[in-house]
């Protein structure tokens, strides 16, 4: 199918493929393979500047504005999509207003431009999803492997107010009540009953789940540009206006929450 013409305006793979140091692009026919690693094993969770939690935004922003994506797939490294935080480079303003500003902004960049990628987003689950859960299967098309599981256990479990996203986005996928229980109790749900409860699409075989997520998106790709950006957008726009309206809310009440336990109030 016909690519759309690059507008000097927009941003061409060249400029932001080797930008990152916890995310690896490939490109191939239209499809933005979008891969989160460390040191090219399992991702690890990061809020440090450059870290991934602002790597991601940027990434999601920069192939939002690539007429030249036509797929995104976004998948982690190894066994688990991510499933740990790392914390060894500490930010030298944490606790200060600057260092949430940081936080509240990168918060938003993060999920607001993944939804403003206006072309079909695959998410292609290559393992447990402990922590930002959200981010793959927020996708148009969830494929997961059958060993893994979906938690959010960075938040309530660890302390945290859940605030950044997933406390808009479990709710609205599992229901007000169930997704309540979900995020206050780090509960999690295996392949098998994520795929009952609509978290995700397909279920296959571990060692199937890239070459699926492929295989799907070039079956898309026969699909013409307009047909698949504007469906997109169709589909994505109340979920838009959900973050729009409750993303920075809860970002806020989430580092007031952090703030409290740095300070030892409370338990």
């Amino acid at each position: 199918m016909r690519q759309f013409s690059r507008d000097t305006r927009m941003t061409a793979l060249a400029d932001y493929q080797d930008k990152y140091e916890f995310i690896k692009l490939r490109r191939e026919d239209g499809i933005l393979e979008i891969r989160i690693h460390q040191r090219s094993g399992p991702a690890k969770w990061n809020y440090h500047p450059g870290g991934l939690h602002d790597e991601l935004g940027d990434c999601f922003y920069q192939a939002g504005r690539d007429p030249q994506n036509r797929i995104v797939i976004i998948t982690g490294t190894g066994d688990v999509f991510l499933t740990e935080s790392d914390l060894s480079v500490p930010d030298p303003l944490m606790g200060t207003p600057a260092f949430w500003y940081r936080i509240w902004k990168e918060g938003k960049d993060l999920l607001e431009n993944l939804l403003n990628i206006e072309c079909p987003v695959i998410g292609a689950v290559n393992g447990d999803a402990f922590i930002h859960s959200e981010i793959p299967t927020m996708s148009d098309i969830v494929i997961c492997s059958d060993r893994a599981a979906f938690a959010d256990k960075a938040h309530v479990p660890s302390g945290t107010a859940a605030g950044d996203g997933v406390h808009v986005w479990w709710q609205m996928l599992l229901g007000p009540n169930r997704g309540r229980h979900f995020l206050l109790t780090g509960t999690e749900i295996p392949a098998l009953q994520a795929l009952e409860l609509g978290v995700v699409a397909e279920v296959v075989p571990h060692a199937e789940v890239n070459a699926r997520a492929w295989e799907v998106a070039r079956q898309l790709s026969k699909t013409n540009d307009y047909a698949l950006r504007y469906t997109r957008a169709a589909c994505v726009q109340h979920i838009r206006r959900r973050m729009m309206d409750d993303l920075g809310h809860g970002l806020m009440l989430e580092g007031m929450g952090v703030l409290a336990r740095v300070a030892g109030q409370g338990k």
